[in-house]
């Protein structure tokens, strides 16, 4: 399970992959022969951003309702009322039956 919404790694690498592909349109214009690795930079930090913010979405879980929880304390939240619900009918049915 998803602990923590956390897109900051992705928007580092979509910011990191957007320097990289300002480099090479610079290092190509001076004719740089690394040029064409600083592409290759840029496009696998492009595509690593791409898919870490879509991993939280891909792999959401449903609550009863069918309802996406992606806020991960509040899903833990309404787990923990959940359970002290249950606890608490249990007891009172434990309670009631001698």
């Amino acid at each position: 399970m998803i602990k923590v919404l956390k897109l900051q790694k992705a928007l580092v690498a979509f910011i990191l992959g957007a320097l990289a592909l300002v480099a090479y349109i610079i290092m190509d214009s001076n004719k740089v022969e690394g040029s064409r690795a600083m592409l290759t930079v840029s496009g696998i930090l492009l595509m690593a951003g791409a898919l870490m913010s879509l991993y939280p979405i891909l792999f959401a879980k449903k609550d009863k309702q069918g309802q996406v929880q992606l806020d991960a304390e509040k899903h833990e939240e309404m787990l923990a009322d959940t359970e002290n619900t249950k606890a608490a009918s249990s007891h009172t049915e434990s309670s009631a039956n001698p």
